[in-house]
């Protein structure tokens, strides 16, 4: 056998001896040092603002940079430095705090066997808070979890969200929902699902039958990087796109779907906001944990819908900094300080931060709110529970299980409840 038909066969045989699959994996696992340093952070805020109603293909170079607008020693900065007054700035602080007190109680809570499950959104309240201010109160939401900013944002009852979260009396869905699956009409937020990436579909319905119906309501959908690989997200955007829904279709991408990192579900692709380009979508990519990015590219997207220019698909590059949920340990798949060391920092601190670089906070009225929103939220959860948990009673009737379930029983569900009766009697 000649040489070159020699290496020819030994190369056979060694891939005939290992799998051609390939399977991405993540740069750090548990035991490593994370080291962020291939992560570029622009030092200019580009790319510049485009107009609303610009071509979807301006946009392209905007699903690959990185919207900004808060540095990191506090100033603001940039053609999409959204106009917003320090009041607003400070309210925005407030419900990102609102939303961190009260998930930090509500795990502790979940710990001690008071409710069977909760999922904390530390490190993207940046994402529902700015969403939820650049949008008008009456424009319908399609959240997936970790958007209770929404909610808070809104003005919703926190004891009424620990209600529906501890499944008891005083929760208006009678516990037939999973905990933190929230579902507030009066506050435009659809009933969460659990099964993921069908609220894509059902936001972009909502928002063509606003477009039938001639309004300029829209419609802001959520999911997160992971369900990106759900065909029910390239459904979501072949009608976005084909009937030019007004509508906002958000995929957070905290970089973890579960214990599954980010690269799973992004392919070979280049960012997840790069997918709408391929559907004729405007694209953007912004900074997560910059609450005045967010509400700059919402406000920019909201402003396109509502004048006919279509969908707009936006990434929010953030970080999950806890666990998937109370069920999880993510220190089995990643480092611990991952989260720490994320180059972009934290959501709350930064806008902190700015305020103070304004002269329009101080570090003691930061801690002093901190302070008090730890005992509104202690005082809310008190009254929550007295109200019933899964650790004593959830003082609902039984009953309750056969009621609003169906706009008219059907027999089996009536002979059911006429044995479920004989039983109690």
């Amino acid at each position: 056998m000649g040489q070159s038909a020699e290496n020819k066969a030994r190369a056979e045989r060694n891939l005939s001896n290992q799998s051609k699959l390939f399977v991405p994996e993540p740069q750090f696992r548990p035991g490593d040092t994370p080291d962020y340093s291939h992560i570029s952070i622009p030092t200019n805020h580009s790319p510049s603002r485009p107009d609303p109603l610009c071509d979807a293909h301006d946009t392209v170079e905007h699903a690959l940079k990185l919207i900004r607008v808060l540095r990191f020693n506090g100033e603001a900065d940039g053609d999409w430095k959204p106009d917003l007054s320090a009041d607003q700035m400070r309210e925005g602080l407030r419900h990102m705090m609102r939303t961190r007190a009260m998930d930090e109680r509500m795990f502790t809570m979940q710990r001690q066997g008071k409710m069977s499950f909760y999922m904390k959104s530390t490190g993207e309240e940046a994402v529902s808070v700015g969403h939820a201010m650049a949008l008008r109160d009456e424009d319908m939401t399609f959240p997936t979890y970790r958007q209770q900013g929404i909610l808070i944002a809104r003005g919703a009852s926190m004891k009424e969200m620990m209600c529906q979260v501890l499944s008891n009396s005083g929760d208006p869905l009678d516990g037939k929902s999973i905990p933190v699956l929230y579902s507030f009409k009066k506050h435009g937020f659809f009933s969460i699902s659990g099964n993921l990436a069908t609220q894509l579909i059902q936001g972009v319905g909502w928002a063509m039958a606003e477009a039938y119906k001639n309004t300029d309501g829209i419609a802001s959908v959520f999911t997160g990087e992971g369900a990106t690989a759900e065909g029910d997200f390239h459904y979501a955007l072949n009608f976005a796109s084909t009937y030019r829904a007004p509508c906002i279709i958000n995929v957070v991408n905290n970089q973890w779907a579960i214990s599954s990192f980010q690269g799973i579900a992004a392919g070979r692709g280049e960012t997840f906001a790069a997918r709408g380009t391929g559907y004729g979508l405007a694209t953007l990519r912004v900074d997560g944990n910059d609450l005045l990015a967010v509400y700059a590219a919402t406000k920019w997207a909201a402003d396109r819908a509502r004048q006919g220019g279509g969908a707009t698909i936006i990434e929010h590059y953030t970080y999950r900094k806890e666990g998937h949920s109370t069920s999880d340990d993510p220190s089995k798949y990643r480092p611990e300080n991952e989260g720490d060391v994320w180059p972009f920092g934290d959501p709350v601190e930064r806008l902190k931060n700015h305020l103070i670089h304004i002269d329009e906070w101080t570090e003691e009225k930061h801690e002093a709110l901190a302070e008090e929103l730890k005992k509104e939220v202690r005082e809310t959860f008190k009254a929550a529970e007295a109200m019933g948990s899964v650790a004593n009673s959830t003082q609902l009737p039984d009953s309750t299980m056969f009621e609003q379930v169906y706009e008219t029983e059907p027999d089996h569900l009536l002979r059911q409840r006429e044995m479920f009766q004989g039983e109690i009697d």
